[in-house]
């Protein structure tokens, strides 16, 4: 065994996990900017929030052609690709929208943003390439830790930033987003990852349907993708219910950035807790702390019911995202991983998508208890599956092939 390979694996999980702030400051920015943007610069209040429900739509259309060109080029020219074609010229262009007064040019931008979180949610899956069996769940998870300093500086890009361009203030924030893209990029050139291209085996690789109708990776699939398109519906739509309680926007930013900080500030203990009590059952009490925050959202509509609802949906979320994925990379051999981590995000992303797009309506016709109750058969299904394969006999699953 190399005796330099703890060391690296540290390196690389500190460059991802920098990169990976540096990437959720650009979203939460999206998060809470662009919907705004979005209203001074159009006249339909319907396509207000279109910019937002567009960088869905470029992490859609760019997950699986990133995961495949990846496995061609490698993960370090890749993540540079992403973070520059992605988030450098993406913020450029928001801002030169704005500045423009261009809501084609910023939605432009923002759906060149949503290329980059393409790329860039596969910083996990490069953590995991680089670790060893006994740190993959740690590196995973502490890679998504990288979300806690988002968490601050999300909210403060989208505020003190707008003091960068006196003449158009919105923008500012954007030019910051483009500046840390580019470091984000810089900081790749020092990521050592075992290169992603293998040579095409057809004979070693085994066919798609057959890697996907595995009952682990099903679960995987099902625990990431309900999990995260579920937080997504709801934390879209809590401002806005928020606001039809009667409460300020300053009261929604702070019930959004402590959601947040329940996002990702577990992540520093999530892959211990994976590595002693089993991914299993982390994804069970994912699903379970999901529907505490169901029920804490149906008990009533003040600010500390909404706090709690949503650091609780924050948690679930977590231990949903990053258990799916550590479960994911069980499931496939190294020649088999791009196409595999590819369908995997295309289909997370197409349900993220859906609820982004989904949560006004789902508020304006069933009001904030309806969408939460909504929320619940889904949740159940990502329990039972998870349950079922928990009671199958350890033999009797589904390991990869030597």
């Amino acid at each position: 065994m190399n005796p330099l390979r703890p060391a690296h694996e540290r390196t690389n999980v500190v460059i991802l996990a920098v990169s990976q702030a540096l990437f959720l400051i650009a979203a939460i920015t999206v998060m809470t900017l662009s919907g705004v943007v979005g209203q001074q610069l159009t006249s339909s209040p319907a396509l207000a929030t279109l910019p937002v429900a567009l960088m869905q739509v470029g992490a859609l259309l760019a997950t699986f052609p990133a995961s495949m060109l990846m496995k061609r080029i490698g993960r370090r020219p890749g993540f540079i690709l992403g973070a520059t074609v992605g988030g450098a010229a993406g913020g450029g262009l928001a801002a030169a929208g704005i500045a423009q007064d261009s809501f084609v040019l910023f939605n432009l931008g923002n759906l060149l943003l949503g290329i980059y979180q393409g790329f860039a949610m596969y910083y996990r899956f490069a953590a995991a390439d680089c670790a060893g069996d006994s740190f993959r769940s740690r590196a995973i998870s502490l890679v998504m830790a990288g979300g806690v300093a988002a968490a601050l500086l999300g909210p403060w890009n989208a505020s003190h930033g707008q003091s960068l361009w006196a003449a158009h203030p919105e923008a500012g924030p954007y030019l910051i987003v483009t500046a840390l893209a580019i470091l984000a990029s810089l900081l790749m050139a020092f990521l050592q990852v075992p290169a992603s291209a293998q040579p095409d085996n057809a004979s070693s690789q085994r066919p798609l349907p057959q890697i996907i109708s595995q009952p682990p990776f099903m679960v995987a699939l099902i625990a990431a993708a309900i999990g995260y398109a579920v937080m997504v519906l709801v934390m879209t739509a809590t401002p806005l219910a928020m606001r039809e309680s009667g409460f300020a926007m300053g009261d929604a930013a702070f019930v959004m950035q402590w959601h947040v900080l329940g996002m990702f500030a577990p992540s520093f203990v999530t892959g211990s807790l994976i590595a002693r009590f089993g991914v299993l059952n982390i994804l069970l009490a994912g699903g379970l702390i999901m529907l505490t925050s169901v029920a804490i959202a149906l008990s009533g509509q003040t600010l500390p019911q909404y706090w709690g609802a949503l650091v609780a949906l924050g948690i679930g979320w977590n231990f949903l995202f990053i258990g799916g994925s550590t479960l994911v990379t069980e499931t496939h051999t190294v020649e088999e991983r791009g196409k595999v981590q590819g369908i995997n995000d295309l289909v997370i992303f197409a349900l993220v998508a859906a609820g982004s797009l989904m949560a006004g309506a789902l508020l304006h016709h069933l009001g904030w208890v309806g969408l939460n109750l909504t929320v619940i058969p889904f949740i159940a299904v990502t329990l039972l599956a998870t349950t079922l394969l928990a009671f199958r006999p350890r033999l009797a699953r589904t390991k990869k092939p030597a």
